[in-house]
């Protein structure tokens, strides 16, 4: 070698294209898990405090152990 540094990466000027498409890829998903963070809680929100089928922890109704 004459003191050149040798490129064995190829063409690294045109069609460079991976540093665009990963930050778009990124912020989708960003945005997609924002959209599903809001929705979520929305969901969360509008749920009942109790269900109707179920019923209070009452220390006195737990089964015995054994049975």
């Amino acid at each position: 070698m004459d003191g050149i540094a040798q490129n064995i990466f190829g063409d690294t000027r045109s069609g460079s294209l991976a540093g665009p498409l990963g930050l778009l890829i990124i912020v989708l998903l960003a945005i997609g898990t924002v959209l599903l963070v809001r929705n979520m809680n929305k969901r969360i929100k509008r749920l009942p405090e109790r269900f109707p089928s179920q019923e209070p922890p009452d220390s006195d109704s737990s089964p015995a152990p054994g049975s």
